[in-house]
């Protein structure tokens, strides 16, 4: 047991926890005063309910056996789990590493159903979504699943994180349909130090994700740092210029958005691609998910409430597209595109197809379910009197009497 890796993944596990309070103020901020208390709940919940989920089985299924789709129960309640052996690291750790993983990803499905579902519906959602379709996610690419075996590749969670929460999100949102004045009035965000608070502590948590996902300290760790770090730079910059040349104005929501697209972007290559291939896909990422959210979106009439789709899931596709393509041996032992290898590349559209289809497929199942025995929405008088009131029963602002307009 390598005692400066324990040291480096036990920092690396607090970053990443971190990150789900962070896209918590980010949503937030985003939303209505009225509904910010319930848009945040959505999502710290699953830091108690991710938690007790991985401990008693996530593990166990995410981890263990080597089946193709879904582990077995060997180490249900992390029995045989050591927590002072293992491979550089004790399992315990790698374990404590990978649950926060399971949280984030499941608080970011929230931001595309805020301001209407009700919280239990979402609640008991997250809790079978877990079970059927991200332990099996996190089996198949890392757990020497299927999707391991097609030969794709995922540094940090482009299929598992972002992909699947992304498109789950927004079957959860077309499935509960548009939001009461949807099209009818503009929708601002109520605080935007909130969603600068949000963008700057989950960059600073990707550090742990990304860099963490090395599991040792070493120069893969550094690399995959400095990618991250560019990609988002380099995203964020894209982002304000793209706002200037349509609107003429460079926004803090856009600059912050921006540098969330290139966090997306770069996780699943961060520690496959070159540094100059993180600042290509930067660049190019903000184009792409600003296309979506600004035309695509509205054609369909998707109200994906806070883009969780938009960013992370068209985010995630663009960056496991871009590590095949841009892969380089030297760095991460996988040959890309550009390098005159055809292979990987395949195997990243196959995941992609397949993460889409799988968890798209089984969102819109389990929502179904659900509403066979519960309202999943809330009415509209609710709706209009606000989520914190009708679901909580609080307000985060005790002098504020009105409607949001």
């Amino acid at each position: 047991m390598d005692m400066a890796s324990v040291a480096f993944i036990i920092i690396c596990t607090a970053m990443v926890f971190l990150m789900t309070p962070a896209l918590a103020f980010f949503y937030g901020g985003l939303e209505r005063r009225k509904n910010i208390l319930n848009t945040m709940m959505m999502v710290i919940c699953v830091m108690g309910l991710a938690s007790v989920l991985w401990i008693g089985l996530g593990y166990s299924l995410s981890f263990s056996g080597e089946e193709s789709f879904v582990g077995n129960f060997d180490k249900l309640f992390f029995n045989n789990v050591s927590m002072t052996e293992g491979e550089g690291i004790p399992e315990g750790l790698f374990a404590a590493f990978q649950m926060m993983f399971a949280l984030i990803t499941t608080a970011i499905i929230t931001g595309s159903v805020v301001g209407r579902m009700r919280f239990s519906a979402i609640f008991l959602f997250i809790a079978i979504w877990s079970i059927v379709v991200y332990y099996p996610m996190a089996h198949m690419v890392w757990g020497g699943g299927f999707l391991d075996a097609i030969g794709s590749v995922d540094f940090a969670g482009g299929n598992v994180v972002h992909i699947s929460s992304g498109i789950s999100g927004l079957v959860l949102a077309i499935v509960l349909g548009r939001r009461r004045e949807y099209r009818q009035t503009e929708y601002r965000p109520h605080n935007i130090p909130f969603v600068v608070l949000g963008a700057g502590l989950l960059w600073f948590g990707w550090f742990g994700f990304n860099a963490g996902s090395a599991l040792a300290p070493n120069g893969l760790a550094v690399h995959a740092l400095l990618t991250t770090n560019t990609a988002a730079a380099s995203a964020m910059l894209s982002w304000m210029l793209i706002e200037k040349l349509i609107n003429g104005k460079p926004t803090v929501v856009g600059a912050c958005t921006g540098a969330v697209v290139g966090l997306v972007a770069i996780t699943p290559g961060a520690g496959f691609v070159s540094l100059w291939s993180s600042l290509v896909i930067g660049a190019l990422v903000s184009p792409f998910c600003y296309y979506f959210i600004s035309v695509i979106k509205h054609r369909f009439g998707f109200d994906d409430a806070l883009d969780a789709f938009g960013c992370h899931g068209i985010g995630g596709i663009f960056g496991g597209i871009m590590t095949g393509v841009f892969a380089d041996a030297s760095v991460g032992g996988k040959t890309g595109l550009i390098y005159g290898e055809t292979q990987l590349f395949i195997a990243q559209l196959e995941s992609i197809l397949f993460t889409l289809v799988f968890a798209g497929l089984a969102s819109f199942i389990i929502i179904k379910a659900i509403q066979l025995v519960m309202p999943i929405r809330v009415t509209p008088k609710e709706e209009a009197l606000g989520m914190d009131r009708i679901e909580h029963d609080e307000t985060a602002y005790p002098t504020f009497m009105g409607l949001d307009s």
